[in-house]
């Protein structure tokens, strides 16, 4: 009659798995869920109850061995799981054992060994199909180990994170705004979204004047950078269609950094485009930037 596995076994086993189960989910919160937690008892009582019956069913069987076999079960049970476990898995056959287990081919006169294979290694190749179904299920069915679905979740962590930082970050005014080529691109996108009904795509000019040539309506500051600003706090005065968008509320301090960024890039780092190349004819008077 063999030992059985202890309960302490099963029930880790159940908690790890119900674990793993629940972070694949991908729900950050299933500890505080009361799903998590009544699967945890159900399971726990229901492992208790299996171990309960098999206290029975063994204390049934004891009664029916004959007195050496007693004595042979006890001492069998007296020794700790886990080192019957490594004696199970590393121990080496008697030369009694062996002649049971010796193979003869007759034949061709060679014998071999039918040794059974090794415990570790069978519980190394189930826990490895295990795994497999489990992730197998997991990504047929969750949004567990989805590369496009973790790449949106981080982006919208990322953009909360940038939403929480401006919140406290110091608001950004003509004074301490700063041209940094990192900007150009969100500050592109900002373009597209309040500037391209009047300007145009790349800023070649329709309604609006041709942001890339050096022809400017108004010249307000030194700078190419923070004339741009200036405009985007306080509209034209020659023109009541190109609105104080940050004054409105359209736009922030920071994102009129971004949007000057995105200009001067076009102005000064890009050619012009003519009129030629279907920009707008140049309007105003030739700015002289000090950068």
């Amino acid at each position: 009659m063999k030992t059985r596995t202890p309960i302490s076994i099963y029930i880790t086993v159940a908690v790890i798995s119900i674990f793993i189960a629940f972070e694949m989910s991908g729900d950050p919160g299933y500890l505080k869920t009361p799903l998590f937690w009544g699967i945890l008892v159900i399971i726990s009582i229901l492992l208790l109850i299996m171990d309960s019956i098999g206290d029975l069913v063994e204390n049934a069987n004891f009664q029916l061995l004959t007195d050496d076999e007693k004595k042979e079960y006890l001492k069998e049970k007296s020794i700790p799981y886990f080192q019957k476990l490594w004696n199970s898995a590393f121990k080496k056959q008697s030369a009694k054992e062996e002649k049971e287990i010796l193979i003869d081919h007759g034949f061709d006169g060679i014998t071999e060994l039918d040794n059974a294979l090794p415990k570790w290694w069978l519980g190394l190749f189930y826990f490895t199909i295990i795994s497999c179904a489990i992730y197998l299920v997991a990504f047929a069915f969750t949004d567990y180990a989805h590369p496009d679905i973790e790449y949106q979740d981080e982006t919208k962590f990322q953009l909360a994170s940038i939403k929480d930082y401006e919140k406290i970050a110091p608001a950004i005014s003509l004074e301490t705004a700063n041209y940094n080529a990192d900007n150009i691109t969100e500050g592109e996108q900002i373009f597209k979204t309040n500037c391209v009904s009047c300007h145009s795509e790349s800023g070649r000019g329709g309604i609006g004047p041709n942001l890339t040539d050096n022809k400017w309506i108004n010249i307000k500051q030194k700078s190419l950078f923070k004339n741009v600003f200036w405009m985007l706090e306080n509209g034209s005065p020659n023109n009541p269609t190109m609105r104080p968008f940050i004054k409105d509320g359209i736009i922030t301090g920071r994102d009129a950094e971004k949007v000057a960024a995105y200009i001067y890039h076009i102005n000064q780092e890009k050619s012009p485009i003519t009129e030629a190349q279907g920009g707008a004819a140049p309007q105003g008077e030739e700015a002289h930037w000090v950068e």
